[in-house]
């Protein structure tokens, strides 16, 4: 069985992660085979870094897609996004076609052009995973298509995590990480203004940002302009993140929408307390004020903040009971499960 993995990014983050650990789950299996397929970019340096085949495209088209069919003859298209489905569904022909949504889009709650499209991609998808309950609920036409959905949060590989984590670069200690793309979704204006409450108590306080964005440059005047640029460093994007999560003493998650984010469940493994506003699979994930606390006031999360690092029994605490809860989240076995009955239903 050969899987075309398909998304219209060039870059590394979130949901290229997830597909990097569907592969990963797979490549002992000797019935199945899988190739990530995304225009050209800085996404074939970590694929490298991962051992995961790539099928590059030079640029996200009908044409390129259809090219990209031809030439690896999959049996099974994995489309992860709703663009991808939408362009996939045209040139696959009878190939099967899955799709996977990764996060909440604003656009799907209304009558829109994102979501008529995929409805109308949808008549011709075998299956549609959804990252959280909240992404599949909030989508205006969920009724149409409830049948071929179902939910299948993130989950991640803690002993592979941990391994990584334990990395010779030299990493000194942080008190608040981030880990992500700087975007709308992740609001880093907000955190930075959480940053600047925090300054305001621990004046000594170190921040890292690991992660890049077209609007960094912004992010970084806004830093200066609020007096934290000597306590906030932008790291960029960095290949191995893990050695900087394991640490550092929160992370701190300011987004709009979430779908299950894999920076938070890499923190959890690695018992780095979460910090963050409510937002769907976030609440999921964390157990308020068991493994970390969640708050759309920005003055409630820079003090939960500050109690985390100020305090070495609360850090404690909590990074022990985030460990704990990450083994139960993390069943990568069931995970793999409900892919391969998926994947085997579409061949039949």
């Amino acid at each position: 069985m050969r899987i075309l993995h398909i998304l219209p990014t060039r870059r590394f983050s979130g949901a290229e992660n997830v597909i990097c650990q569907i592969i990963d789950m797979f490549k002992d299996d000797s019935d199945i085979e899988m190739v990530y397929c995304s225009p050209e970019g800085s996404i074939r340096d970590a694929l490298l870094a991962r051992d995961v085949a790539f099928l590059p495209l030079d640029k996200f088209s009908k044409q390129e897609i259809k090219r990209a069919i031809n030439e690896y003859a999959p049996d099974i298209i994995h489309a992860h996004d709703m663009r991808a489905a939408y362009l996939t569904v045209k040139v696959a022909g009878r190939i099967p076609v899955i799709c996977h949504i990764h996060n909440n889009d604003k656009d799907m709650i209304k009558i829109s052009k994102k979501s008529v499209a995929f409805l109308l991609s949808s008549f011709k998808i075998k299956h549609i995973f959804w990252v959280s309950d909240s992404a599949f609920d909030s989508y205006l036409f969920k009724t149409f298509i409830k049948k071929k959905s179902s939910v299948l949060y993130n989950v991640i590989s803690v002993d592979e995590c941990i391994r990584k984590s334990n990395s010779e670069m030299a990493v000194e200690n942080v008190d608040v990480v981030y880990v992500g793309r700087f975007s709308y979704q992740k609001n880093i204006e907000r955190f930075l203004y959480v940053c600047k409450k925090i300054v305001n108590e621990i004046g000594n306080v170190k921040v890292a940002l690991l992660g890049d964005g077209p609007n960094k440059s912004d992010l970084i005047e806004l830093s200066k302009e609020l007096k934290i640029d000597n306590n906030v460093e932008f790291l960029g994007f960095v290949d191995n993140p893990l050695a900087y999560v394991a640490k550092s003493k929160v992370m701190l998650m300011t987004s709009r929408f979430e779908g299950t984010p894999m920076a938070a469940l890499e923190a959890m493994a690695l018992g780095t307390p979460i910090v963050s506003t409510p937002t769907d699979g976030l609440k999921y994930i964390v157990d308020e004020g068991v493994t970390g606390y969640l708050s759309d006031d920005d003055d409630n999360l820079a003090r939960s903040a500050i109690k985390i690092i100020l305090d070495d029994s609360e850090y404690a605490r909590l990074s022990e009971a985030s460990i704990l809860r990450s083994k139960k989240l993390n069943d990568v076995s069931l995970y793999r499960a409900k892919l391969k009955e998926a994947y085997a239903r579409c061949i039949k």
